[in-house]
């Protein structure tokens, strides 16, 4: 049995610092050079708007339903009104098996790309960084829940100190407001921008990502049903602002037109500023960062497969806790072992569309549906936390991640398309096996 140790505190500190991995470090040029004008702060104000959203979802889910697991419990109480509930959640755990690995990967992977900055590696020793980031990892997780909740307050401090002294660096400048001043200039609103709003947001919002990772960690979480959807307003807000005012800061120092072909933007932004020996230390600390991230996503994804192992829809082995640190060290284990032999095979550049393009039918748009179900069959009595103007949000929130999927690109839409597909093709062999739905009717 999980025991609840995680105050607002600490779950706000996990889902910061899943948030700010090397994610905006890397994206930042990536994005000025999509939307290719002073204006690239709107991508930024529309990650920010659809995880405000998307965050009114799960805050609802998380509230009612706060277990380990997550979008797995979610997806399960949701679509199991329509008896496709285990389908559901078998897909999402599926997925999760696939794109979590990813993620943790990419963070390593970036971990090992920065770090070429200071020391220059050949391409087996880049892959070596990235690999022993994951077993670091591992090492460090491998422990009870309140030991890691301190460890991630730590981390966290180390994440904020890098974010203020970017931005203290671009206000010490003297010209820190010009970007503002600038914002609109040359700006038409018609297809092309929209467009270009559409692309550049695919990297945004990955750098947004992790905003409800308390929500895979609810059974741990103390007064869940306050706790979950504070913890993850407050982690939004903050991290728009800070990523707001992290770019301002850049650009202010570095003119965009600059920034946006520059793969070591912020160790630049230092060095014009301070000199050699600052850049050199602030790339250090953008290391902390992207080992931080790592360390939070491992961590939440590790509660997936236990969950669903547990509820008897996965392997029993994922359902073992450590018998004396009580935490679900087999998940753990696999997910951290896939995680290894991920960052070994790829690249960065090719990892980050398709984990959105992967997870957003299942996981995002289908929570959404989901939420609707749940309010129709269970009324708004059985969620603690309910969204204002109901149901119109969802309705947005729908409407955008359609928008970014398509703005993945179709190749990486077919990719998910195709996970899709065998992961209900494997369900439906043990379903078959099993008697389970929709090979017995009664079977909810």
């Amino acid at each position: 049995m999980q025991e609840r140790r995680l105050g607002l505190l600490q779950a706000t500190a996990i889902n910061m610092i899943d948030m700010v991995g090397i994610g905006p470090f890397i994206t930042l040029p990536m994005v000025i050079g999509m939307m290719n004008g002073p204006y690239f702060l709107y991508a930024w104000l529309a990650g920010a708007l659809l995880s405000f959203v998307d965050a009114m979802i799960w805050s609802e889910l998380g509230a009612a339903f706060p277990k380990a697991g997550g979008s797995y419990n979610f997806l399960k109480e949701a679509y199991g009104t329509t008896k496709a509930g285990k389908l559901m959640s078998f897909l999402f755990v599926w997925q999760t098996m696939i794109q979590a690995p990813l993620v943790i990967a990419s963070a390593s992977i970036g971990f090992a790309a920065y770090l070429s900055y200071l020391v220059p590696l050949s391409t087996l020793a880049s892959k070596a960084v990235s690999g022993g980031v994951v077993i670091l990892i591992i090492v460090l997780l491998y422990r009870r829940i309140e030991t890691i909740g301190r460890i991630s307050v730590l981390l966290w401090l180390g994440v904020l100190f890098t974010l203020l002294w970017i931005i203290g660096g671009g206000f010490a400048h003297g010209y820190f407001w010009e970007p503002v001043k600038h914002i609109n200039d040359g700006l038409v609103v018609n297809y092309a921008f929209v467009a270009a709003i559409g692309f550049s947001s695919v990297k945004t919002i990955y750098s947004y990502l992790g905003y409800y990772n308390v929500c895979h960690l609810g059974g741990e979480i103390k007064d869940p049903a306050k706790n979950i959807p504070r913890s993850m307003f407050i982690s939004i807000a903050g991290i728009a602002v800070l990523y707001l005012a992290m770019n301002i800061s850049v650009t202010s120092v570095i003119p965009w037109y600059e920034a946006k072909d520059s793969a070591y933007v912020i160790s630049v932004f230092i060095q014009r500023l301070a000199g050699d020996t600052a850049a050199i230390v602030m790339t250090c600390l953008v290391l902390w960062v992207a080992f931080a991230s790592v360390f939070s996503a491992t961590l939440g994804y590790s509660r997936i497969p236990y969950a669903a192992a547990v509820d008897g829809a996965f392997f029993k082995v994922f359902a073992k806790l450590h018998p004396t640190r009580h935490f679900p060290y087999v998940s753990l284990l696999f997910l951290g072992g896939v995680a290894f032999v991920f960052s070994l095979l790829f690249k960065l550049s090719d990892v980050i569309s398709a984990i959105l393009a992967m997870r957003i039918l299942v996981q995002f748009i289908g929570q959404g549906v989901g939420l609707m179900l749940l309010r129709q069959s269970r009324g708004k009595a059985a969620f603690p936390y309910r969204m204002p103007l109901f149901p119109l949000p969802v309705y947005l929130a729908i409407a955008l991640w359609a928008g970014i999927l398509v703005s993945t690109g179709w190749k990486m839409v077919a990719s998910g398309l195709a996970v899709i597909a065998a992961g209900t093709l494997v369900y439906m062999i043990k379903a078959k096996r099993n008697a389970e739905w929709p090979f017995r009717s009664q079977d909810a």
